[in-house]
């Protein structure tokens, strides 16, 4: 359908369009019309999201588990009897906290570590 006086169709298609890494150089940005979605492979070398790499060692990811979990029983157990209100919120972040350190555990991967560019040794590939 056509809108009278814009000569624009409606509703606005969208081109889905796949490609393959020949393609990169082929792919316009920058255009004053809004170009196809593109639907292919990432950029770069590795295929993962960054939140999916792993960096943390099967030692401290079991530390952190345990340690996690740990956190999130005492958190909980104290949170019911909590007296006062700055109790319960420390207790609560006790709580985040061990959820934090349960969920980077399993994991495997700490954003902090990602952030600052630190990969244990063990985990470096061999150059």
């Amino acid at each position: 359908m056509v809108l009278p006086g814009i000569g624009q169709e409606f509703p606005p298609t969208l081109e889905l369009v796949t490609r393959d890494r020949t393609d990169e150089g082929k792919i316009m940005h920058n255009s004053a019309r809004p170009g196809p979605a593109i639907l292919g492979f990432p950029s770069g070398r590795d295929h993962r999201p960054a939140w999916r790499t792993v960096n943390i060692t099967p030692a401290e990811r079991l530390g952190r588990i345990a340690a996690g979990l740990a956190a999130v029983i005492a958190g909980a157990a104290l949170l019911t009897s909590a007296g006062s209100a700055l109790a319960a919120v420390l207790e609560a972040l006790l709580v985040a906290a061990g959820l934090n350190l349960a969920v980077t555990g399993g994991l495997g991967h700490c954003p902090l570590y990602a952030r600052l560019g630190y990969l244990p040794k063990s985990l470096r590939s061999p150059r």
